[in-house]
C-alpha cells in the first residue's frame, strides 16, 4: 500500500471513528495530537472521563483482524503518550482516563462492513 493510500485509508478510519463514537454522545477534545511518546488518533470526553481513542483500520482480514493490531509494545506507547497529553493539558485536570480501540474493517471494494468499539482495551500494569 502507498503511503498516499495508507493516509487515506488512515483518514477515513479516524473520521468514521469520530462520528461514530460522536453519535453515542462522545465529545471531541483532539486529534492526532503527537509528542515524543507517540501520536493519539482521536481523545474524547465521555461522561466525566477522557477516552484515548485507538483507531485501526484494515481492508479484509487476511492480515489479521484490525483488533488484534495492538502489540504489548503499542500499548506501553500508548499509555505514556496519553499520560504525556495529560501533562500538557493542565486544564482537563485530573480526570479518569481510559484507552478505547475502534477497529473498522472494510470489503474489497472498500465498503465498511465493520464496526468494533473495544471500552478499555489497554490496561496499565
Amino acid at each position: 500500500m502507498t503511503p498516499t493510500a495508507r493516509r487515506k485509508l488512515g483518514d477515513f478510519g479516524e473520521s468514521h471513528a469520530r462520528r461514530f463514537l460522536e453519535d453515542r454522545g462522545y465529545m471531541f477534545v483532539a486529534a492526532n495530537w503527537t509528542c515524543g511518546a507517540g501520536e493519539l488518533d482521536l481523545v474524547m470526553r465521555h461522561g466525566d472521563e477522557l477516552v484515548i481513542v485507538e483507531i485501526k483500520t484494515r481492508r479484509g482480514e487476511e492480515m489479521g483482524r484490525a483488533e488484534e493490531a495492538i502489540t504489548p509494545r503499542k500499548a506501553a506507547r500508548l499509555l505514556a503518550t496519553a499520560e504525556w497529553f495529560l501533562a500538557e493539558h493542565p486544564a482537563i485536570g485530573d480526570p479518569i482516563w481510559r484507552v478505547d480501540l475502534i477497529a473498522l474493517t472494510l470489503d474489497g471494494a472498500g465498503r465498511l462492513c465493520r464496526t468494533s468499539h473495544i471500552v478499555n482495551a489497554i490496561h496499565a500494569g
